[in-house]
């Protein structure tokens, strides 16, 4: 039964998750985060195919290694001309402004006492199937097949997953953060983690016992990002 209190509950729960990018140095028991993991795959997924693939890592030296190849791929992009000429440098502090803490890099999730790889196998559905097959001589079929495929079905499963898992941590005291910019060093990860060919790594997720409280953004209104059709 669905009550006030239990609506209340969960919304507290919903609006004091944030984003965490600094940890206490203090290890995550592994039947914490294994626990997470397990009420995470309940979340919704296409056909309940349950494609997703979860590496929960502790080994620091493993931890370093995907940080060490997301921070050099991060590098040589930073090295490259267009990137000097489309990101702007940044603005110069106004007199007298209190010194700025510099900027973390991208492999910033090396402080973390744990990360957790989602990766996600391949997953077509029997309509899937049709407009492949169909689309090789139908561009009726090939609109079709583009227009299923703006939705992605497996990403869709894996985010609810994760969404899931963020929600459950922070309800346990974690403080993790949903990543897809070391994802940018994907086939590296997937090397290290030896993660099958069959799957692709899409987000990597540090946790641990925060060490900051950042302060919320807030929302958009509702009014301005819902359209009412009655």
């Amino acid at each position: 039964m669905v009550t006030t209190e239990s609506v209340t509950e969960l919304s507290n729960l919903l609006k004091s998750r944030r984003s965490i990018r600094a940890w206490q140095d203090k290890p995550v028991p592994e039947e914490l985060l294994l626990q997470a993991i397990e009420l995470a795959t309940w979340a919704p997924n296409g056909g309940n195919q349950q494609i997703w693939r979860f590496y929960l890592v502790t080994n620091r030296q493993v931890i370093n290694a995907m940080a060490d190849a997301v921070d050099k791929i991060s590098a040589e992009i930073n090295s490259w001309p267009e990137t000097a000429q489309l990101v702007p440098p940044p603005s110069p502090p106004l007199p007298g402004a209190p010194p700025q803490p510099a900027g973390r890099k991208p492999g910033f999730f090396r402080q973390a006492p744990a990360a957790i790889v989602v990766a996600a196998s391949q997953y077509q559905s029997a309509q899937d199937k049709i407009l492949e097959e169909r689309s090789k001589h139908d561009p009726r079929a090939t609109q079709l097949r583009e227009w299923r495929n703006v939705p992605n079905s497996r990403i869709q499963s894996v985010s609810a997953a994760i969404t899931q898992l963020l929600l459950v941590l922070h309800s346990m005291g974690l403080g993790a953060i949903w990543m897809t910019g070391p994802m940018v060093a994907k086939g590296d990860i997937e090397k290290i983690l030896k993660i099958p060919a069959t799957m692709d790594a899409v987000t990597l997720i540090p946790v641990g016992y925060p060490a900051e409280t950042p302060v919320s953004r807030g929302r958009k209104p509702v009014g301005e990002i819902c359209e009412v059709i009655r």
